[in-house]
Formats: C-alpha cells, sequence, structure tokens
C-alpha cells in the first residue's frame, strides 16, 4: 500500500510502499482510510519539534486525523464490522488505568499516538484498536469528517470546558476562526447561550465565524483588544486562543473579565503575567489537550445532527505536498484532507 512517509526532519515527506497492516492482537482494528487530515502539528513534525517528546524512529507513516472503512478487526473485537463507517480517536489507550477508568482517556498512562509516536494515516490503511473507533452516522462521510479526530475534539473539549461556567449573561471571546477556531465557535453556539466574540487578523475568516454563529466579529488590526473590551463593557467571562502565538497570550489575557477564565488551544509562545495580576483579578488559565473518547462521540452527535459544520479542502494521498504547502502557507480555508 502507499505510506507517505517522515524520512528526515527538515526534509520533504516522501511516498513509500509498505506492506498492508493486519490484526496482531485481539481488540486490533485495520480501517481503510477515507480522509485524513492534514494538521499543523504535521509540520512541526517535520521541523523536528516532537522528535525527542516522541522517540519515532524514522521513517515512519504521519497523520493523526483519520476516518475510513473497518477493514479487518482482531479476534475479541465485537460491535464493529468490515465496512462500517468510523472515525479514530487520536490516541490508542489501555483502558485499565485510573486515566481511563475515569472517563479521562486522553491522559492514558500507557497510550500510543498513531501519527505522532506510531505509524498513522497517510496512507491506504492504519492499525488501531477498537477503543479508538466512534461508528459514523449514516448521513455522514470519512472525508468529511477526518479533521474532526483531532482538530475537531480539541476545539469541541475547549469549548465544552468553558461552555459548562458561561451563562447567557455572559460573553465568550474566541482567538481564531481558523481550522479549529471554526468548529470552536459552532460548538460554542450549540452547547452555550452566552454572546460570542471572534477575533482574527483576516477578514474572511471573521466572515466564516459571523457566518456560522459568532455574535460579533473583529479584525485584529491594532485596536482590537479595545473593541473586545467594548463590546463585552470591560472584559470576557472566558477568553478561547485557538491561536496561541504571536501576541495572542498577552493579548487574550487583557480581554479578560475578573474572575474570568483564559483557555489556551494553540501553542508556539510563553504566557507571560505576574502572579499578582493572576491573584489579584483571581483569573483561570486553563491549557486544552485533544479531548476524550466520548468528547468524539459527542461531537460526531452534532456533526450528524448538522449543528457542527467542518470546511474542507480536498486533495489526492498522491498531491500530500501541495497540501502540505498550501498550509503552510496560509492558503488553505478551514481543514485540508488526504483522501486515497
Amino acid at each position: 500500500m502507499r505510506a507517505v512517509q517522515v524520512v528526515g526532519y527538515h526534509q520533504d515527506l516522501r511516498m513509500a510502499e509498505v506492506p498492508v497492516p493486519e490484526p496482531e492482537e485481539p481488540f486490533d482494528v485495520i480501517v481503510r482510510i477515507g480522509g485524513a487530515g492534514v494538521c499543523r502539528t504535521d509540520l512541526h513534525i517535520l521541523e523536528g519539534q516532537w522528535a525527542e517528546k516522541s522517540g519515532v524512529e524514522l521513517p515512519y507513516t504521519i497523520g493523526h486525523e483519520n476516518a475510513g472503512w473497518v477493514h479487518a478487526v482482531g479476534s475479541a473485537v465485537t460491535g464493529i464490522a468490515e465496512g462500517d463507517k468510523v472515525i479514530l480517536h487520536p490516541l490508542v489507550t489501555c483502558g485499565l488505568c485510573r486515566a481511563c477508568r475515569s472517563g479521562d482517556d486522553v491522559h492514558c498512562a500507557n497510550s500510543r499516538f498513531p501519527g505522532i509516536d506510531s505509524d498513522g494515516g497517510y496512507a491506504d490503511y492504519i492499525r488501531t484498536n477498537a477503543r479508538s473507533v466512534v461508528k459514523l452516522d449514516e448521513s455522514l462521510e470519512p472525508a468529511g469528517v477526518a479533521a474532526y479526530a483531532d482538530a475537531g475534539l480539541t476545539a469541541y473539549h475547549a469549548a465544552a470546558k468553558a461552555a459548562r461556567r458561561l451563562t447567557p449573561r455572559d460573553r465568550c471571546a474566541v482567538i481564531g476562526s481558523g481550522g479549529l477556531g471554526h468548529i470552536g465557535v459552532q460548538v460554542l453556539k450549540a452547547l452555550s447561550p452566552a454572546e460570542i466574540i471572534v477575533v482574527d487578523r483576516d477578514q474572511g475568516a471573521v466572515d466564516l465565524a459571523s457566518s456560522i454563529g459568532a455574535d460579533h466579529g473583529v479584525v485584529a488590526d491594532g485596536d482590537h483588544v479595545e473593541e473586545v473590551l467594548d463590546l463585552t463593557h470591560g472584559g470576557a467571562e472566558v477568553v478561547i486562543d485557538f491561536v496561541g502565538e504571536g501576541g495572542t497570550t498577552a493579548e487574550g489575557l487583557r480581554m479578560l473579565k475578573q474572575a474570568g477564565d483564559y483557555h489556551v488551544v494553540g501553542y508556539g509562545e510563553n504566557i507571560d503575567v505576574p502572579t499578582i495580576d493572576i491573584i489579584s483579578a483571581e483569573i483561570n488559565i486553563i491549557g486544552n489537550l485533544v479531548g476524550s473518547y466520548n468528547d468524539l462521540c459527542d461531537l460526531m452527535a452534532l456533526a450528524a445532527r448538522g449543528a457542527v459544520t467542518l470546511h474542507t479542502e480536498k486533495y489526492a494521498l498522491d498531491d500530500f505536498q501541495s497540501a502540505i504547502d498550501a498550509l503552510d502557507a496560509g492558503r488553505v480555508r478551514g481543514r485540508a484532507i488526504l483522501t486515497p
């Protein structure tokens, strides 16, 4: 089968021919890929940022946002069968550690992360585990939902956490309406009665956010923090930062009301805030990492009823380099999807 592989850091990806995976363990599931999302983390992998953390041995197949059809299952797998349409939770988890037994499987003590530390889904087939497989509603197709497996899941996880404290009197400022942010806006609209203000430096992204549920759109042109403060009458109860670099961390904290929650989703720079400012304003800085299996199930329920729509640009698997280049150059609206 075809597989797009990392052969060296600071080098282009390379197409290779490798054997089709087969079930090796009782709970293994082999999935024929229908769509694999192209994520900015993939660019960071090629830059070597994940080399030490993942410990992966090169070459290996990249791609951690995957959906497709069940091709084969291990001897102990029940509830799914060959031909079922599925999306894959990005982690392969053990089910036995304290985190897994608490429903917090994103923090599994024994997890594997296909596409990061083992072979992923820029390929015709992928091996995963039954614990990672979510069956899709008949109304959904793998290529249309693949990026929900990470980008959508991460956005849902942050927005759902934020929604738990938001009331009809509250306001939520969202920084960034790109691949993750445009999903987060829709999740907030579905789960929360709060007023939503979206900030992005790109007018097209602001327009997209307004079309999918944002109550106000603000272009980041230098005066945007003051504009948000005006719209929120002094600060938002919640800020969700889907960018996390280029100065947005400082701006996000400035947009926050006293006793507010600042959710960090995007990453790339440090948060520099005096401890006295955290204490005196009693603000909360909250990190967000992917999401649980149940989060993905909930997100798929929203997608099936049309409450959340993923904006995608599709590329053939053989055209992987064009997708990578378009993402790196900022030309992708929504998410780029490879379709074997």
